[in-house]
């Protein structure tokens, strides 16, 4: 007498082609290229969460460079200023000021200013 598959077996199946849902073909319908292609699509997951940090950080970094040099300093001369003050305000919540509050960054802007010249002046 030829045994089926059981109900865990069928279980595991539905829950990997529910997962594969929406690709196109046999990516979808397939037992083994739905294995591969899931195997890939989680190496792309974990690989983009990594890749989505540095793509904000690089984004903060553009909105903080624009609205120094709009005040008439380069970012790396900010980012300086701001280390003499020894103000730790990240780059993210730094780029929050810029975009929603300019009069808080406009403090925290001349605080980085006047800790630069007072070095330079030394």
């Amino acid at each position: 007498m030829r045994v089926s598959s059981g109900k865990a077996r069928r279980r595991s199946r539905n829950r990997l082609f529910k997962e594969a849902r929406g690709n196109v073909g046999g990516r979808s319908k397939l037992l083994r290229s739905v294995k591969e292609t899931l195997v890939r699509a989680r190496a792309f997951a974990t690989h983009d969460r990594r890749l989505r940090k540095r793509d904000f950080r690089s984004l903060w970094i553009t909105r903080l460079t624009a609205a120094c040099r709009a005040r008439g300093m380069s970012y790396s001369g900010f980012i300086h200023g701001l280390s003499l003050a020894n103000i730790e305000l990240n780059r993210k919540t730094l780029s929050e000021l810029a975009i929603s509050d300019p009069a808080i960054f406009d403090e925290v802007f001349a605080v980085a200013q006047a800790a630069r010249g007072s070095v330079a002046a030394a």
